[in-house]
């Protein structure tokens, strides 16, 4: 059976609403394998306060 040591979780919150002023913040929680990316991740995820898709980056 596989262990899932390598795998962790991570938090992507949206770049572009961080400037604009909105209230909220569009954040999501995914996994990913520490050993094959150990950089900061980014992902194309839906805003639903700005109601467009935008790039989201990994946070600590």
């Amino acid at each position: 059976m596989a262990k899932k040591e390598n795998r962790i979780q991570v938090i992507l919150e949206c770049t572009e609403q961080k400037g604009s002023g909105l209230t909220g913040m569009s954040r999501y929680i995914t996994t990913k394998n520490k050993k094959n990316t150990a950089e900061r991740i980014e992902l194309k995820k839906y805003n639903p306060y700005l109601r467009k898709v935008t790039v989201h980056k990994e946070i600590k």
